[in-house]
C-alpha cells in the first residue's frame, strides 16, 4: 500500500507539468529574434538590431548572440526578455566575455551591460528577421518624391502672378 502512495505522489509532477505544457500561453511567447538598441557612446548614434537566435551580430567591438526571447502574451502584463551573451573582440587578442544573462525590455537598468562605449538594451522579442530576397518580395518601394522645381513657386504678392 505504501509503494502506491510513493507512486501517486511521484506522477503528480509530471501530471501538473503535462496540464501546463496543455494550458499554452506560457510557450506562444517564445520568437526567433531579439530587437535590440545600442548606443555608440562616443559618437551618439543610436542603432536597432535585429538578432536572430543562436546568430552572431557585431556593433563595434562588440560581438552579440542572442540564445532565447520570450514575449509576454497580450493578457499578461507587456514584457520582453532576452538572454544574451554580448563579448568584446579586440584585434589580435581573445573575446572578452562582458554581459551573459537576461535582459529584461521593461527594466534596462536591472540586467544591463557595464560598458564605456557601448550600451545595449532589448526592445522587442519579434519572428526571424526577413531575408533580402524576402524584403524584396514582401515590400513595394515607395512611389520616388517629386523633384523640386529649380525656381521657387510663385509667392502670393509676387507681382509676375498678377
Amino acid at each position: 500500500m505504501k509503494n502506491r502512495s510513493r507512486i501517486r505522489r511521484a506522477w503528480r509532477p509530471l501530471a501538473l507539468a503535462l496540464v501546463a505544457l496543455a494550458a499554452g500561453p506560457a510557450w506562444a511567447g517564445y520568437e526567433e529574434s531579439a530587437v535590440l538598441e545600442a548606443l555608440d557612446k562616443v559618437t551618439g548614434r543610436v542603432f536597432k538590431l535585429q538578432v536572430a537566435l543562436e546568430s552572431v551580430v557585431e556593433f563595434g567591438a562588440l560581438r552579440i548572440v542572442a540564445r532565447s526571447c520570450y514575449k509576454a502574451p497580450p493578457e499578461e502584463t507587456p514584457e520582453s526578455t532576452a538572454f544574451l551573451e554580448i563579448s568584446e573582440v579586440k584585434p589580435g587578442e581573445q573575446p572578452v566575455l562582458l554581459f551573459k544573462g537576461w535582459m529584461f525590455a521593461s527594466s534596462p537598468g536591472l540586467s544591463t551591460l557595464e560598458h564605456p562605449t557601448y550600451d545595449v538594451i532589448v526592445l522587442d522579442c519579434a519572428p526571424a528577421p526577413l531575408t533580402a530576397k524576402q524584403k524584396a518580395s514582401y515590400f513595394v518601394d515607395p512611389m520616388p518624391a517629386e523633384t523640386p522645381s529649380d525656381s521657387p513657386p510663385d509667392s502670393p504678392g509676387d507681382a509676375s502672378s498678377e
